[in-house]
C-alpha cells in the first residue's frame, strides 16, 4: 500500500480499507507501505505467504512489485508482470486492442511542443488529452479548441514522456468490473465535471453511479463479454476493471484498464459486486484468494 506514484493517498486509502476487511475476517494481515525504507527486507523475509496489491500507479500497478514478488517467489493479487504493464501503458493498451479488433478511440502521439503546434488546426475538436501512464485521471484534460491544446499537452507531459492526443467519445461512460472470471454488473457514472476526473472519483458527492445502469439485459451481457475479452487482451487476470464509453449510436470504445482499481469508500468494484451480494469484507478475501505467481506466463497458485 502507499508507494511513491502519484496516487500514493488512494493507495494509502485503499490499502487501510483492504487491512481492516481482512483482519476483521481473522487474516493475519499486515501493511507494508512500498515508500518506507528497507520495505524489501519486510516484504521478503519469509515471514509473508501472499501479498494483497493496494497500490496504485506506478511501481505498484505497472509490473514493478509484480516482477519483486516473482523473483521472491511470493504469490501476489491481481495482474501478473506482462499485464499489469501493459495495462498501465495506454499506448501499447491500445496498440493491442487495435490489433485485436476491439474498438478504441483514434488516437496521435505528438513527442514535442513542435509538433502539437503543427497538427492543432487538423484535429476535429474537442480531444482529450492524457499522460500514457498515470491513473486516477491525472493530468487528462478535455480540450475544446485549438488555443487550449498545447497547454493541455504541456500539462500531461508533466506527468509523462508520452501524451496521448485522442478522439472525444460523446456518449455515456460505463465501467465493468472484473473479479476471476466474472464480470459484475454494469455501472454508468454520471458527473456534472467535464469528465470523470479525479475530483469525480474521490472528492465529490455530485457523481451519479447507476446501478442498474439503465442497459437491456442482451446489451449488457455482450457488453460485460466485450469488457472480458479487452481485460484478457492485454494479459490482466484475477481482478481489475474495464471502462469504456457508449456513444449515441450505441457503439462501445473502449478507454483503458485498470489492474489494481481503487478499494475506497467512493470505488467502483467495491459498489458493483455488493449488487452480486457481496460485501467489502467478503470481495478482500476473494481477491485475495486468487493470489498467484505467473511463473512461464501461467498462473500458478500457490
Amino acid at each position: 500500500m502507499g508507494g511513491v506514484s502519484a496516487e500514493r493517498e488512494i493507495s494509502l486509502q485503499s490499502g487501510a480499507a483492504v487491512l481492516a476487511a481482512l483482519q476483521s475476517a481473522g487474516v493475519d494481515a499486515h501493511a507494508v507501505d512500498t515508500a518506507e525504507p528497507g520495505f524489501h527486507a519486510a516484504l521478503l523475509d519469509g515471514s509473508y505467504a501472499r501479498a494483497f496489491i493496494a497500490l496504485h500507479g506506478r511501481g505498484g500497478e505497472d509490473g514493478v512489485m509484480q516482477g519483486l514478488l516473482e523473483s521472491a517467489g511470493l504469490p501476489y493479487t491481481g495482474s501478473g508482470v506482462l499485464g499489469s504493464a501493459l495495462a498501465m501503458d495506454k499506448l501499447r493498451t491500445k496498440q493491442v486492442w487495435q490489433s485485436s479488433g476491439i474498438p478504441t478511440p483514434e488516437f496521435s502521439l505528438p513527442g514535442s511542443a513542435a509538433e502539437v503546434t503543427a497538427m492543432r488546426d487538423s484535429l476535429q475538436y474537442p480531444v482529450i488529452v492524457k499522460p500514457a501512464h498515470e491513473g486516477s485521471s491525472i493530468g487528462i484534460s478535455k480540450v475544446e479548441s485549438a488555443d487550449d491544446l498545447l497547454p493541455a499537452w504541456e500539462t500531461a507531459a508533466q506527468y509523462d514522456d508520452n501524451v496521448l492526443v485522442e478522439q472525444w467519445i460523446s456518449g455515456d461512460e460505463y465501467t465493468a468490473g472484473i473479479l476471476g472470471e466474472t464480470v459484475l454488473p454494469l455501472i454508468r457514472l454520471e458527473t456534472p465535471n467535464v469528465f470523470y476526473d479525479y475530483a469525480a472519483k474521490y472528492q465529490a458527492d455530485t457523481t451519479r453511479y447507476l446501478l442498474p445502469c439503465g442497459l437491456g439485459a442482451a446489451q449488457e451481457a455482450a457488453l460485460q463479454v466485450q469488457s472480458l475479452a479487452a481485460f484478457r487482451a492485454v494479459g490482466a487476470s484475477g481482478w481489475g476493471r474495464v471502462d469504456f464509453m457508449l456513444d449515441e449510436a450505441g457503439q462501445p470504445w473502449f478507454i483503458e484498464v485498470n489492474t489494481v482499481p481503487g478499494l475506497t469508500d467512493h470505488s467502483l468494484v467495491p459498489m458493483a459486486a455488493r449488487a452480486e451480494g457481496i460485501d467489502f469484507t467478503q470481495l478482500a478475501l476473494r481477491i485475495l484468494a486468487t493470489a498467484t505467481l505467473q511463473q512461464g506466463g501461467e498462473a500458478a497458485h500457490a
